[in-house]
């Protein structure tokens, strides 16, 4: 195992305490962030990349489709593989606000398109449930089981409020374990059960939860009642019969006494958990294998990784996994005068690769933690030459390790990642941002001699950011180094308006006007006559 410092760039603020990393498509997204930032993300959701050791956060956008997602922390999250024709999706039950509110909706959070320059849409929708539905709750967790061709969620263990019967004036905000119940939840109908187990005496929460075809296997967890990590595996088979399901629970006494632990794959069905919590004062600094077969459970301790100082001696820690053999995690920051980031982060890498398939199941952990990557969330404005923002708004990072000959196809009609000129600057793999107003992209401007005219990179063009900010702000008219160079007309001449020949309207009713034809001797009566 490796351990390497990761800097937060500009979004160390998101990353709290009870977020989730969710993996879709090869990407990773962070989920359950601190609260809304300012006009940033309206989802709440951002993708993530780390990348020359600095982790970065990009704002991610929802279908028109989708419904509302609020920032659940701690929530229970169970990775939805493709099967018969339905997408990859995630799963989210319950998890509690930045208000400290509790939620008993479940929703599944899939990839709805893909656009030009690799811009990801997600799509949220919310499964309403009928039957035993689970109650609103934080730090359960939530697997995805088969069995006969069927498939089913199954939901144990969390923390609720006080039920209101019981609930003073004093412990108005006192928790309790829910009842020690299993919730078998059917995805094609929304149909939920629960069921009783003799088993199952204690209500348990923040556990870790691993699952393999029909059976799931529960490690750790906290009983608040007794305030005890018992060091038990429970191992939980699940039949889903023509009838009622058939359920079958044992309990072993040959587990990890842990709580908040990091869960991350490292191949088909095998996992490495690291991380959490031995005792209420004390951190677990070991590491350990699991790996599930046909027989049961394998464990084994693993050498852990050099722990620096910093994590050594703090008293809490919290992070989540990566995907791909490699998690994150986060420490508090100590010190006099007190540091400007509240945590240092961290990633761990792991020594075995994923090598014999995706592991089909998740590892659920209700401190799970993911941190996703974007650029600086700041409130400023972003320049667009000759396109809708929206066409733009998701463009690629020149990352090397996902960059591939199948985005050229929609580069193709952005132009960003190719040789714009014969000297072009621009490599989709070194690329770091020029002007101060580029966020996530190169600004171009767009050439207008030759037919139909074309882009070229502002960076090739050697523009001094104030030029720049000008030819964007109006209707100019530029060229390239190739045609001319600048500008030979700077703004583009206005259209010749002709004026209006303004034509007086007619009456098509006019009355002539009256004229009285008098001899002059009536006149000279009536002149004498009026004096």
């Amino acid at each position: 195992m490796s351990l390497e410092p990761i800097t937060a760039v500009n979004c160390a603020g998101l990353v709290q305490p009870g977020f989730s990393l969710l993996e879709l498509e090869g990407d990773v997204y962070l989920f359950g962030q601190k609260g809304w930032p300012k006009r940033s993300c309206p989802t709440g959701v951002f993708g993530v990349r780390i990348k020359n050791g600095e982790l970065k956060l990009r704002a991610i956008s929802f279908s028109n489709n989708s419904c509302y997602l609020p920032p659940l922390r701690c929530p229970a999250v169970a990775h939805f593989e493709p099967r018969d024709g339905s997408p990859e999706c995630y799963l989210i039950h319950g998890g509690r606000t930045p208000n400290n509110e509790l939620s008993s909706s479940l929703y599944m959070l899939s990839v709805d398109s893909r656009g030009c320059n690799r811009k990801v849409t997600l799509q949220c929708q919310e499964k309403e449930l009928v039957g035993d539905v689970p109650s609103a709750r934080y730090g359960h967790t939530l697997n995805v089981i088969h069995s006969r061709g069927k498939t089913a969620c199954v939901l144990f263990g969390g923390r609720s409020y006080m039920p209101p019967t019981e609930r003073t004036t004093e412990n108005w905000n006192s928790v309790v374990d829910c009842p020690p119940q299993v919730f078998l939840i059917d995805l094609e109908f929304g149909c939920s059960s629960a069921h009783t187990l003799p088993e199952l005496t204690d209500g348990q929460s923040f556990h870790v939860a691993l699952a393999r075809e029909d059976c799931v296997y529960f490690l750790g967890g906290h009983i608040l009642s007794s305030d005890c990590r018992p060091p038990r595996l429970i191992r939980l088979r699940v039949e889903l019969l023509l009838g009622s399901p058939l359920i079958t629970c044992s309990v072993l006494q040959e587990g990890l006494s842990i709580t908040s632990a990091i869960t991350s794959s490292i191949g088909y069905h095998e996992y490495i958990i690291f991380g959490g919590y031995q005792s209420e004062t004390q951190k677990r600094m070991e590491c350990t294998y699991i790996g599930l077969d046909d027989v049961g459970v394998h464990m084994e301790p693993r050498e852990p990784p050099q722990w620096t100082s910093e994590i050594s001696h703090s008293r809490t820690w919290f992070g989540g996994s990566l995907g791909k053999g490699s998690a994150l995690f986060a420490v508090p920051s100590e010190g006099n005068p007190t540091p400007p980031d509240a945590y240092h982060f961290y990633q761990v890498n792991f020594q075995k690769e994923q090598d014999g398939g995706e592991a089909s199941t998740q590892g659920c952990s209700q401190e799970s933690t993911d941190f996703e990557d974007s650029a600086p969330l700041e409130d400023s404005e972003e320049l667009y030459f000759g396109r809708e923002p929206h066409e733009l708004e998701y463009s690629s990072d020149g990352e090397g390790a996902t960059y591939n000959e199948e985005d050229e196809e929609d580069e193709s009609q952005t132009g960003y990642w190719i040789k714009c000129c014969l000297s072009c600057q621009v490599d989709p793999n070194i690329w770091e941002p020029y002007y101060s107003t580029e966020l996530t992209r190169p600004a171009m401007i767009y050439c207008s001699r030759g037919e139909g005219g074309h882009w070229v990179h502002a960076q090739c063009m050697e523009l001094p950011e104030s030029l720049l900010l000008r030819l964007s702000q109006g209707n100019s008219k530029y060229f390239c180094l190739d045609h001319g160079g600048l500008p030979k007309q700077e703004m583009t001449p206005p259209r010749q308006m002709l004026p209006l020949k303004r034509v007086p309207m007619k009456m098509t009713h006019r009355k002539a006007p009256v004229s009285l034809k008098m001899t002059p001797a009536k006149k000279s009566f009536l002149r004498r006559l009026f004096d």
